[in-house]
């Protein structure tokens, strides 16, 4: 096992009153990323909660193939070395092939697996095999229970470090809904659960585009009720995406919540509960 990544899977594990996976939801610019870390970093030392740096350096599942995606993998890895360099903060990124495993797990600290890929099990024991944490998000077409099963690839394989991320679930076509009892229920995967409070309020395809085509919308100012719900249930870790201006984002700019003082002031009813 990577002695590291059992430290601090240990270290949020304990956490009081949660850990915060939080970032831009794809890497824009080396600038942009590491301001946001700076600014990121700030508040959750102010409010005294642990933070792991999130950002993705491709966005592999976006809804058009003329969406912004990233810098790629190289590039990607390179600047979050930089943040957990300059800021000393763990980071956490998601993979979608398993190829791209061995790599990832040479910089971050966790290894998220997207909700659209939590049963593929090439790719969970590839990532297990790094030795890091893996965090599974799960699908929002799974049942809880199915959460169980993708954490048992995981041990199965070798890594007892891992963690399951409620992200929502279908609603009709166009919308997702948060059910609390999953937070209960992903107990059952005998690891610690982080809801993702922008994600799940998500409507994918459900913004029509002024040239045609569609892109995923979402309900930004439900981010702070979904969050005080999750920690009021109990939740080891919350995710969230956050921007500094997120009508401009080049991804999912509808669902991301912006760093100013407003995400101090809905945090902290949030550590208090």
């Amino acid at each position: 096992m990577d002695a590291p990544s059992v430290a601090l899977y240990n270290q949020l594990k304990a956490a009081q009153p949660f850990f915060l996976l939080a970032g831009p939801n794809v890497i824009e610019s080396e600038e942009h990323v590491m301001k946001m870390a700076k600014h990121i970093k700030a508040i959750t030392t102010k409010l005294g909660v642990p933070l792991v740096f999130k950002s993705s350096f491709d966005k592999a599942n976006r809804t058009s193939s003329k969406s912004f995606r990233g810098p790629g993998l190289e590039q990607g890895l390179k600047i979050l070395e930089k943040v957990k360099a300059a800021y000393d903060l763990p980071v956490v990124t998601d993979v979608h092939e398993s190829c791209q495993c061995e790599a990832v797990g040479r910089v971050a600290d966790i290894i998220q697996i997207p909700a659209f890929l939590c049963r593929q099990t090439d790719l969970l024991v590839a990532a297990a095999k790094t030795g890091k944490i893996i965090n599974i998000k799960k699908g929002q077409f799974c049942a809880s229970s199915v959460m169980a099963n993708s954490t048992e690839k995981i041990r199965l394989a070798g890594n007892q470090n891992v963690m399951v991320c409620e992200r929502g679930t279908m609603f009709g076509y166009n919308d997702l809904i948060v059910d609390p009892r999953n937070f209960e229920w992903l107990r059952e995967a005998n690891c610690p659960v982080v809801a993702d409070v922008t994600h799940a309020l998500q409507q994918p395809a459900g913004k029509k585009l002024d040239g045609g085509g569609v892109a995923s919308g979402g309900l930004r100012e439900l981010i702070p009720c979904i969050a005080r719900t999750a920690v009021a249930v109990g939740v080891d870790g919350i995710f969230m995406e956050v921007h500094d201006d997120p009508l401009n984002s080049p991804c999912d700019g509808p669902t991301q919540w912006v760093t100013s003082p407003s995400l101090l002031r809905h945090f902290q009813p949030c550590v208090m509960i």
